[in-house]
């Protein structure tokens, strides 16, 4: 029999896993915990997973909190369907005795999968994944392999066309004596992705309200907009992609009454869009034509404009086992004044350097010579401490730097729910 056929098997199969436990549970014990021992030590690189629920599932391998200590590394990256949901890209590096044991397996959720239902199908493909490390050790012989019949699927006629529509709508309040706020937020969405051809659409409002009360004084705050955004992209290729963005919006605090605003553009990826969970090499050009109303006389004299803009931008995404990288840079200019321009680079770094130890970085600025929308005039105290309206500037940034160190055990195999994760003794209840 070849010994490739069991890991294909397992691959394209429902598996079940479980320890088959003696009748003699005198000698079960000693003999489950001895082969422990041996079993492969493995790191779950993931930031989204939730690793207690693993850990409780997948008992036959031993977690390390250290990747450097992992015979096994997975990284486990996510990335959004057109349906809706989620593809879960779990890629498994053989390390140290497993050196060059490496392989990738995907799992999809469904936008209507409850939690429950997602981090479980995590596990099934994590537990499809590792047959090909624990086989490797003798815990593997404690192992049952169950094969689940698939029931035959009754396929119909997609009715939908791949159209995928979501509809949201929340409001929030809170208040004291002196102060109290509210917002009221709406968004619809239409989208239909498939392989070559993405297309979305969605319309959005929000309005916020304050109100101070201050020395028998009181101050109201409002600020509402508006927008539609649209986009149209056709795939030529693995690596080229044509299409078209579509601007609709007014803003109390930018000063808008109403811009309209559509962008050809095209986009080309250094590597190949099938890899994009793992790196992204992307430069991006568009062109846009904006006809734009103002609500008030802006510092140009201009109550409405029309004006053509060109932007450029770089855009980098890695995630490896050594940890992640990404930045971008873009460029825009008005082509009337090309002294009216914006700059922008953001990024950040996470690095996993020694053993027990990681850096991380995150930080951005913009040069700012392009704000045509400002309103004529000063800005009086309460528009800028309540930030009803926008104020001129000719740059902003952040910075974030941080690093962490943990040593002690190796391993991290308990888990334990006591008292919360915090230790402070709260209850928490999710719904799905």
């Amino acid at each position: 029999m070849n010994r490739r056929t069991p890991l294909r098997i397992l691959k394209r199969l429902a598996v079940t896993l479980a320890f088959t436990v003696p009748l003699a549970a005198q000698t079960a014990a000693p003999d489950i915990e001895m082969l422990k021992k041996r079993a492969p030590k493995v790191y779950i690189d993931c930031d989204s997973c939730d690793i207690e629920h693993i850990k409780t599932e997948i008992t036959f391998v031993n977690y390390v909190r250290d990747p450097k200590e992992a015979q096994v590394h997975v990284l486990i990256t996510v990335q959004a369907t057109g349906s809706g949901g989620r593809e879960y890209t779990l890629s498994f590096s053989g390390q140290h005795d497993f050196q060059g044991t490496d392989d990738t397996i995907r799992y999809f959720s469904n936008k209507t999968d409850t939690y429950d239902e997602i981090r479980q199908g995590i596990v099934n493909t994590l537990k499809m994944g590792l047959m090909a490390y624990v086989a490797r050790t003798p815990i593997g012989r404690r192992l049952d392999v169950t094969y689940a019949p698939p029931q035959k699927p009754v396929l119909g006629p997609d009715k939908w066309k791949f159209w995928v529509f979501n509809l949201s709508f929340d409001g929030y309040f809170s208040g004291q004596k002196s102060i109290s706020e509210h917002s009221l937020d709406f968004s619809f969405s239409a989208n239909k992705i498939t392989p070559n051809l993405k297309l979305k659409l969605g319309v959005e409002a929000d309005y916020e309200g304050d109100r101070y009360v201050y020395e028998e004084e009181t101050t109201t705050s409002d600020r509402e907009s508006y927008e539609f955004n649209g986009l149209l992209g056709w795939g030529l290729g693995e690596h080229w992609t044509i299409g078209a963005f579509l601007g609709i919006s007014s803003s109390t605090y930018e000063n808008v009454r109403l811009k309209i605003k559509p962008e050809p553009a095209i986009e080309y990826n250094l590597f190949p869009y099938s890899q994009s969970t793992r790196r992204q090499l992307c430069f991006q050009y568009r062109l846009g034509l904006e006809s734009v109303r103002y609500r008030e006389e802006t510092i140009f004299n201009k109550m409405n404009e029309n004006l053509v803009q060109e932007s450029l931008s770089v855009s980098l995404n890695v995630k490896e086992k050594w940890g992640s990288v990404y930045a971008s840079l873009s460029g825009s200019n008005y082509m009337h004044d090309f002294s009216k321009y914006q700059m922008n680079l953001w990024g950040g770094i996470s690095l996993k350097l020694l053993k027990g130890l990681s850096v991380y970085m995150d930080g951005g600025g913009s040069r700012i010579h392009d704000q045509l929308n400002l309103i004529k005039g000063e800005a009086t105290l309460e528009e800028i401490l309540l930030r009803r309206r926008e104020l001129a500037t000719t740059y902003d940034y952040f910075v974030l730097i941080g690093m962490s160190y943990t040593f002690g055990s190796i391993y991290s195999n308990v888990v334990n729910p006591r008292f919360g994760s915090m230790g402070g003794g709260t209850i928490s209840i999710s719904m799905n």
